[in-house]
This record gives structure tokens, C-alpha cells and sequence, in this order.
């Protein structure tokens, strides 16, 4: 009977293959099997070597390659043949990539698991749009949501927003008229700065910025698409407000 393999959970980042770390790096190099994310950014699967078996477990809005359920027995399957897996995520595999989920189902099943962690689509994101998520001045404070889950009207979101504040809200492209309306009805002000952050860290990067109230007007009118983050405080205006006062300076 073959020796049990081991599933490496890896973090592939927002995109760029610069941004991997190292041990992410070596490991899809090495990797024979790769089970992916349909995020997983080409330029980073062409890191693998010519004979690894990759396997797209792709994952769009209604419809599942597999369900999550097939992608734990999946990566089970193969170890307990005897192979080393590398589950490749985008971003972070603990940050809405479900490796949590994952990780559970390989202890439960006696298969070793390495967790690799990845620089979160937060964290990418807001680098390459040059958005300080907390700042001094303006957000002492950071959360992150999900924005396309069941029951969103009915989650309480309070203090998540606002003053001191800044929102990340993950897979909230198509949800986005839903999440505005509710941040409005709990109090959050209409003209609260928000960003759409589209393809981050990627040539075709797209930054789109107005207000909570304008937001769905946003999304539909420049036909955003994912991968897209949406940033809600007052730290998405900060670089506007820099480049206008620079701007003053100058003319001056």
C-alpha cells in the first residue's frame, strides 16, 4: 500500500507571480498534482512543471466545476493514493477560500496538511490601488465581508461602516444594489467614499471611485466584472483628496 501524500493548501495572491511567496513558488514548481481556483491567474500555472496534472476546479456565480464536497474527497483521494497535492488559491487559503473546509476534511481522513499562506485580495488589492486600508487620519479599524451569501439582508453589518472605519466586501459585484441599500439603512451616509477595486494587481487593473449612494450606478454603467473587491470608508478618497491638493499647490 502506498504512503499517504500530503496536501500543501497555497496561496497563489491576487495575481501576479511576483507577488507569490517563495514557498508557494516552489511548491507549484515541484507539484505533479495542482488542484486550482479559476482565479488562479495562467501566468502562475505556467510556473508548473511540464508534466504536473492540473486539475480546474473553477468556481463562478451558480455554477460549480465541482461542489465543494468533490474538491475535499478529490484532494482526499489523491493523497491516500500516495500523491502530494498542491491546492492552489487565490489570495489567502483562510480568507473566504475555504481552506478551512479543506484542512478538516484531510485531518478527518489522516491526511497531512502544510497551509501556505497568500497576500489576501484585500491586501493586493488596496497595494496595487495604493489604498491605505487603516490610516492614521481616517480608519482604525478593517473588516472584511462577503458579499454574495445567502441571507445578506438579514446579516447585521452594524458598526462595520463609518466613521474610523473601512469595509472590504469580497464577491459583492452582483449583490452590490442589495449591499448599498442595506449600508444606507443602517445609517451608513449616502456619500460615503467607496472604491471598486477590478482585477487587481493585474495589467488590466481597473480602480472606479464615487459614493455609497452612486454605487450600484457604478457597477452597471463601467460593466464591472470579477475578480472585483469594493472598498466602503473614507480612505478611498484620500488619494483624490492628495492628487487635488497637489494639484491647488502646483496652479499656485
Amino acid at each position: 500500500m502506498s504512503e499517504t501524500g500530503k496536501v500543501h493548501l497555497v496561496g497563489a495572491g491576487p495575481g501576479d507571480p511576483d507577488l507569490l511567496t517563495l514557498r508557494a513558488a516552489r511548491l507549484i514548481a515541484e507539484a505533479r498534482i495542482i488542484v486550482h481556483d479559476g482565479l488562479v491567474d495562467p501566468a502562475i500555472l505556467a510556473l508548473a512543471r511540464p508534466d504536473a496534472r492540473l486539475i480546474s476546479v473553477a468556481k463562478r456565480r451558480a455554477h460549480h466545476t465541482l461542489p465543494q464536497e468533490d474538491i475535499c474527497a478529490l484532494l482526499v483521494r489523491e493523497a491516500l493514493r500516495g500523491h502530494d497535492v498542491v491546492r492552489l488559491k487565490g489570495g489567502d487559503p483562510l480568507v473566504f477560500g475555504r481552506g478551512g473546509e479543506e484542512a478538516e476534511a484531510c485531518h478527518a481522513a489522516g491526511v497531512p496538511v502544510e497551509i501556505v499562506p497568500g497576500i489576501s485580495a484585500a491586501n493586493g488589492a488596496a497595494a496595487a490601488a495604493q489604498i491605505a486600508l487603516t490610516h492614521r487620519d481616517a480608519a482604525s479599524i478593517v473588516s472584511f465581508v462577503a458579499g454574495q451569501c445567502k441571507g445578506l439582508s438579514d446579516q447585521d453589518w452594524a458598526g462595520l461602516a463609518g466613521k474610523g472605519r473601512t469595509l472590504v466586501i469580497y464577491m459583492g459585484v452582483k449583490t452590490a444594489p442589495q449591499i448599498a441599500e442595506k449600508l444606507m439603512a443602517d445609517g451608513l451616509a449616502p456619500q460615503t467614499p467607496v472604491a471598486v477595486i477590478e482585477n487587481a494587481a493585474r495589467p488590466e487593473m481597473r480602480v472606479l471611485r464615487g459614493m455609497l449612494a452612486g454605487l450600484r450606478d457604478l457597477v452597471e454603467r463601467e460593466a464591472v466584472v470579477s475578480p472585483a473587491l469594493i472598498v466602503i470608508g473614507d480612505v478611498t478618497a484620500r488619494e483624490n483628496a492628495a492628487v487635488s491638493a497637489l494639484a491647488s499647490d502646483l496652479a499656485a
